[in-house]
């Protein structure tokens, strides 16, 4: 069974950084797709990133050039790094390992 883990979330002015962590317990990150999500109150569950085994990152639209992702074998862990942060990347981040597995997600709040 695979359980996922996100944390790293918190509150932080526009134009700041954070960096997000998704871990997980019972497979190998490399075996499989890890994507990033986000949620806010209302609205549908957005895609935000994602890393393929192989290492090939995809960024949606509205992160492209302002998020990173990154991982780390060793800890089984993959990193998004969040930098030029905005008040509308206000969001609950959710980590999905494959097409099942879901973390509880962490918040994230931008301020302006």
């Amino acid at each position: 069974q695979v359980q996922v883990a996100e944390s790293g979330g918190g509150l932080v002015q526009a134009g700041g950084s954070l960096k997000l962590s998704c871990a997980v317990v019972g497979r190998p990150i490399s075996d499989n797709v890890i994507a990033w999500f986000r949620q806010t109150p209302g609205k549908q569950r957005e895609w935000v990133a994602q890393i393929s085994p192989g290492g090939t990152t995809i960024f949606g639209d509205s992160v492209r050039g302002r998020f990173t992702l990154s991982r780390d074998g060793t800890k089984n862990t993959v990193y998004l790094q969040m930098a030029s942060l905005k008040p509308e990347d206000t969001a609950v981040y959710f980590c999905r390992y494959g097409g099942l597995s879901w973390g509880q997600g962490t918040q994230v709040t931008v301020s302006s």
